[in-house]
């Protein structure tokens, strides 16, 4: 391989891995929105999340360049995942044991379905809530907000799609775990003492988004 070849391989995985940290960025704050449906029965606080966020031309913008760092993501793990494929058309007879090698080689698997999920689940609430037609809800306090909260109480009344949304949020976490620890290595930061904090930090943070989400379509469904 030339030295050409492996820069550029070496910079796609870190512009991979830098677009990965900016996603987890929003995990987070999608999350903590959304959790506020839980704690509000008239659906207010997170109305008025969604509200701000929906009208503030800074998170206007801001929203293209997330929707740009999934574009970029998808696209270099393709890229990449399919450059390991033409660089080993055979499979070795004898596999060695490595964690990384082992959780890697089904990134591109749960990538796939991650995707999937996330084309299914901007059709159901981001486009009718971006180009559809919400009913307006008044609350005792004056405000007016449209009632992005009932749509996801209606989504998640669905047996069905509560399940497959569940299904996918276990895959985002098991894709989340690899991924956060995989990015650091990409970036060139792996030591023997700071290795294990990331890997630890990255699997219990991983666990966090994912019982976060879960817990979101379960109360919703069962309570």
């Amino acid at each position: 391989m030339s030295k050409s070849l492996s820069y550029s391989s070496i910079t796609k995985k870190i512009v991979l891995s830098l677009a990965g940290l900016f996603l987890i960025s929003f995990l987070v704050v999608h999350l903590l929105i959304n959790m506020l449906i839980l704690f509000d029965d008239n659906r207010e606080l997170f109305n008025a999340a969604a509200h701000f966020m929906a009208t503030n031309p800074l998170i206007q913008v801001f929203q293209y360049v997330l929707f740009f760092g999934f574009i970029l993501h998808i696209v270099l793990g393709l890229i990449i995942q399919i450059q390991n494929w033409l660089a080993r058309p055979v499979r070795y007879n004898r596999k060695g044991y490595s964690e990384l090698s082992y959780f890697s080689k089904f990134m591109i698997h749960t990538g796939a379905i991650i995707f999937i999920f996330l084309i299914i689940h901007f059709a159901n609430f981001f486009v009718i809530a971006k180009f559809g037609h919400i009913d307006p809800i008044t609350y005792d306090s004056g405000n007016t907000y449209e009632d992005l909260g009932l749509l996801i109480i209606k989504l998640f009344e669905d047996g069905i799609y509560v399940i497959f949304y569940v299904i996918s949020i276990l895959l985002l976490g098991f894709h989340l775990d690899h991924g956060f620890q995989s990015a650091f290595q990409s970036l060139g930061i792996n030591h023997s003492r700071y290795t294990p904090f990331i890997k630890t930090f990255g699997t219990l943070f991983s666990a966090v988004i994912t019982l976060g989400f879960i817990s979101i379509p379960l109360v919703i469904y069962f309570f």
